[in-house]
């Protein structure tokens, strides 16, 4: 049954409709970095709208990290504004010796990498891990909980499950941080990551996302849902990482 024109409308605020137009012609580089938007007055008469309505609209972008400028004076796209990632750049163990991936990573893009350890402990993960943990309804997991940031910035929520058998009595169950990452702390004790299989979608973030990433509006957040698979397919990580879906797109490369 086709739907009424009153159900196809977009039912956003008005100023909340200008910004999100604004903001796509700025992620797709229509507007380029330290490009100027268009003045107050264009904006006005290409979106028939007030001059409060305008300044809403560009308020939500300013809040959003994606422009800067002051009342009174030209708006301009920030350098930067989006960042790519490549997943496969992290999934693999780091050598004796090395830092975390994550780490090394930032710094060759020019950033200071770190990673805060928020929590650890036994829980009943999420469904969908669960799953694919291959628990009992009332199984459990040990689950380490991050926050990784690139110069004091939240990039990444990173929530990791281990199986118990697997991580009881392990550092995987300790709260500190683990030299060289869990990835090669799995290797070490026998387990050594085969296979990575993700799972990327977009959701509206979560209290915990939200303050987390430290998010300046409810714009959808990139979801991860990553299982490690190592011998006989046996799973042996499953890891839920949430990125600001307006900041970070991922790169996936095939052959």
């Amino acid at each position: 049954m086709p739907k009424s024109d009153d159900e196809t409308l977009d039912r956003r605020p008005l100023h909340e409709r200008m910004a999100a137009d604004l903001r796509d012609e700025i992620m797709s580089g229509d507007l380029p970095p330290a490009s100027s938007l268009p003045s107050t007055q264009r904006l006005k008469d290409r979106f028939g709208v007030s001059n409060a309505t305008v300044q809403k609209a560009l308020q939500i972008l300013k809040d959003e990290r994606l422009a800067i400028g002051r009342a009174g004076a030209s708006v301009t796209v920030r350098e930067h504004q989006q960042e790519t990632v490549r997943p496969a750049d992290f999934g693999k163990p780091a050598e004796p010796g090395e830092s975390y991936p994550w780490l090394t990573e930032a710094t060759k893009r020019g950033k200071r990498g770190s990673i805060h350890l928020l929590s650890v402990g036994e829980v009943r993960p999420p469904r969908d891990v669960a799953h694919r943990l291959g628990l009992s309804e009332e199984g459990t997991a040990i689950v380490r909980e991050q926050v990784l940031s690139h110069d004091g910035e939240p990039v990444e929520l990173v929530s990791s499950y281990y199986p118990l058998e697997l991580a009881q009595g392990t550092a995987l169950a300790e709260p500190r941080k683990i030299r060289g990452g869990t990835p090669a702390l799995l290797a070490e004790m026998g387990h050594r990551p085969r296979l990575t299989v993700d799972r990327v979608s977009a959701r509206v973030p979560t209290q915990k996302q939200y303050e987390a990433l430290r998010l300046p509006t409810d714009l959808p957040i990139l979801r991860t849902l990553r299982v490690v698979y190592s011998d006989g397919d046996r799973p042996i990580e499953v890891t839920v990482m949430a990125k600001a879906g307006h900041l970070y797109e991922l790169q996936y490369e095939f052959e």
